[in-house]
């Protein structure tokens, strides 16, 4: 495999993997310019001490970060906290998103309902 942080497999649950050639680094992996500045922002900021460069990811350019795995639990923290300040919804608009769980909602109601009438558990 020629570039080990950009595996074929990688189904994008995580933008971390152990660094290709030394196995005291962590490699945290970002496509997004803004997450990439925050990350470099907070790793700076809790004065971890990291390498940075730039790769390419298919058809996107990623910004790496290497950190030593003595910081990795730290970093891990700094990661999720940017990810969370940075997520998208998957449905953007409040009321469609409302819609669905008040319809799910119904619909596991009714399930319940109907399986508890089936079974002769009503009062």
């Amino acid at each position: 495999m020629d570039n080990p942080v950009d595996h074929p497999l990688d189904l994008g649950f995580v933008n971390y993997v152990q660094h290709p050639s030394d196995k005291d680094y962590v490699v945290f992996r970002y496509t997004d310019v803004k997450r990439a500045t925050d990350f470099r922002a907070a790793l700076i900021e809790a004065k971890i001490t990291f390498e940075e460069g730039e790769g390419e990811m298919r058809t996107k350019k990623a910004f790496l970060f290497g950190v030593h795995k003595r910081d990795y639990k730290k970093a891990q923290a700094l990661n999720y906290k940017v990810e969370g300040e940075n997520k998208k919804f998957i449905i953007p608009n409040k009321y469609i998103r409302s819609f669905i769980v008040i319809f799910g909602l119904s619909v596991l109601t009714f399930v319940l309902v109907g399986h508890c009438k089936s079974n002769g558990l009503h009062p």
